[in-house]
């Protein structure tokens, strides 16, 4: 569940992340490492390369093939799973959780050592969904949450493998630092999700929006243009589908750049930021911004690890449970605060943009303990892995 090539940014952003720390613990390890990544196909190219990467297509075939997924599992010394960052889960689907209980069976079938990476953990609704996850879980060498409700999630389903509360990866994902003009226009950025402009997955709001999303994309694009500091709205993408495909290919159902284009064609005077070809690349051009707001996660976490004051804009629990458990409270939630409460959020934290630097900041610090607490637990494993 990592991916070298997705349209979601995100999940790019999760995989560099975890090849940043797997390198980095390897050399100081002084050890060789060949990482092995079992991408899905989508199209466009990959923006993680190197002599010690090897990618491997997955798709049905290859995971019911006996010499496909199962031999890559026997022929690894370790294996790490992140889930696509809150995959799993029952929110998503039977389909996609299936793919994930198969492949974490067959990875215990092959007696190799596996690694849960920081991920959210839950909720599980249905009782076979349970059973499976705390049977999977407490076959794990290495079980890590990346916040304090999925933690609690693990606790409750009475699983007995020890738990490594960690934080998101993504926080340390590389990125250039911009320099920034002096005397320039305040550049605000938001994140528009196309999935959430479009009626979600199946247009029934199976993800219980309360507010409703396009009216308050509109409101806040309205609120920026006509504000009196001459605010730049740029609009930010982070799921990036090939725009040469049809409409209904799941690339363009996601799509945020088409969302922007569409909203662009409404406010002229909006910046619609390029279709990044990288998830560093979208992080460069979000820390030049001076306030964020998004309803992807990853887009709000690029923002937050680079000194951007982030108001997250949360569609699930992922957010809150993420942020919250670092100790940054300012998380609006879309399934429970109306629009006029949510632009009021807004409006308070442009003001405040200096205070949510300083409680970034200290977000940021308790952020990167609890990732070195993972980072830990896996360097001692990967000492002790293939060692004959």
């Amino acid at each position: 569940m990592h991916s070298t090539r997705s349209f979601n940014l995100g999940v790019g952003a999760l995989t560099v992340a975890e090849v940043d720390i797997l390198r980095e613990i390897a050399a100081e390890l002084k050890r060789e490492l060949t990482i092995t990544i079992l991408d899905w196909r989508d199209t466009r190219p990959p923006y993680l390369t190197g002599d010690d990467i090897r990618v491997l297509p997955l798709d049905g075939r290859f995971l019911i093939n006996p010499n496909g997924f199962y031999r890559a599992m026997r022929q690894a010394d370790l294996v790490i799973d992140i889930g696509a960052g809150d995959s799993f889960a029952d929110i998503y689907g039977g389909k996609r959780l299936a793919w994930i209980f198969a492949m974490k069976l067959l990875v215990w079938a092959a007696r190799t050592p596996m690694v849960m990476a920081p991920q959210t953990v839950g909720p599980f609704v249905k009782p076979l969904s349970k059973w499976l996850a705390r049977f999977v879980m407490n076959r794990t060498a290495l079980l890590s949450t990346r916040d304090t409700l999925s933690t609690e999630c693990v606790r409750q389903m009475n699983v007995k493998t020890k738990i490594v509360e960690a934080s998101d990866v993504a926080l340390r994902l590389p990125y250039d630092s911009p320099v920034k003009a002096e005397n320039s226009r305040i550049k605000v950025g938001l994140n528009v999700s196309g999935l959430l402009m479009q009626g979600e997955y199946t247009g029934k709001n199976e993800l219980g929006l309360k507010v409703d999303y396009v009216a308050l994309v509109h409101d806040i694009i309205r609120f920026f243009l006509d504000h009196p500091d001459g605010c730049e709205v740029h609009l930010v993408s982070h799921v990036i589908g090939n725009q040469s495909l049809s409409a209904t290919h799941p690339e363009q159902i996601e799509d945020d750049y088409q969302a922007a284009k569409h909203l662009e064609m409404e406010f002229p005077q909006v910046i619609v930021a390029p279709a990044f070809k990288t998830p560093s690349e979208a992080k460069t051009y979000i820390a030049g911004l001076d306030f964020f707001m998004g309803a992807r996660m990853h887009a709000c976490i690029a923002a937050f690890s680079t000194g951007v004051p982030t108001l997250p804009m949360a569609y699930s629990r992922k957010f809150e449970g993420l942020f919250g458990s670092i100790g940054y409270t300012r998380t609006v939630d879309c399934t429970s605060e109306t629009r006029e409460e949510i632009m009021q959020k807004i409006v308070v934290g442009y003001e405040d943009r200096s205070v949510l630097l300083q409680e970034q900041e200290l977000a940021m610090t308790e952020g990167r303990r609890k990732l070195g607490l993972y980072v830990s637990e896996l360097s001692s494993l990967m000492e002790t892995v293939g060692k004959t």
